[in-house]
């Protein structure tokens, strides 16, 4: 599980990093909202975020990343026990409130209850399951499929944006985390995916994306 934690304390920024690094899960830890800003599209499973920042604010940030994902678990974590903090919180989307200070072990509970990945995310076409845990497919006929990495962080983006146009530039973003590629490589990787799914899932759109297609 990948991890986006905004937080300017450096102590306790510290101290959630070495907690959730020993649970295996990856952590990008920022100090000022302004650069959280431009990594929150980099394929996270979880953002946590603390409110009184440099630069954007963890509430505002929260209201950009709900723009780009509805879906995508928020643990906002602050101070602030204000009753109108609280509200607007939840208004812009935060999945839970921790107030400060909290013990470690409570915003690994909550992690563990909002933002692991559950089995079966999503069925697919023709009896196919997606399982973002155990990072497999299952066909028809319940045998496992390998995915590769940046097979899991395409798939994982696809099934956060059912029946949506996804364009090159945000395939280049969520997978490969920022770096620059190249549209042949998004297209090979593409057609590696797509040998691995039902035939016409993932369909292309004009020349500028593609979109999984999935009928419920």
């Amino acid at each position: 599980m990948k991890i986006l934690i905004l937080e300017d304390n450096e102590r306790l920024g510290n101290l959630m990093v070495e907690a959730l690094e020993q649970k295996k899960y990856r952590i990008d830890l920022f100090k000022d909202g302004k650069v959280a800003l431009k990594a929150i599209d980099n394929g996270y499973d979880c953002f946590i975020l603390d409110i009184n920042v440099p630069g954007i604010d963890g509430l505002s940030l929260l209201k950009e990343i709900r723009v780009m994902d509805a879906s995508t678990p928020a643990i906002i974590i602050s101070a602030n026990v204000e009753l109108d903090t609280i509200q607007e919180a939840y208004s812009k989307g935060c999945d839970e409130y921790l107030k400060k200070p909290f013990y470690m072990y409570e915003l690994e509970t909550k992690i563990e209850k909002l933002c692991k990945p559950k089995i079966c995310l999503v069925s697919l076409p023709e009896g196919f399951c997606y399982s973002m845990e155990q990072e497999i497919l299952l066909d028809g006929e319940g045998e496992e499929v390998k995915l590769a990495k940046k097979e899991i962080l395409l798939l994982n983006l696809f099934t956060k944006n059912l029946n949506k146009n996804i364009s090159f530039e945000r395939i280049e973003q969520y997978v490969w985390g920022g770096e620059l590629t190249t549209t042949e490589n998004i297209r090979a990787l593409v057609k590696r995916l797509r040998k691995k799914l039902p035939e016409d899932t993932i369909e292309n759109q004009g020349g500028i994306g593609y979109r999984l297609h999935y009928e419920h």
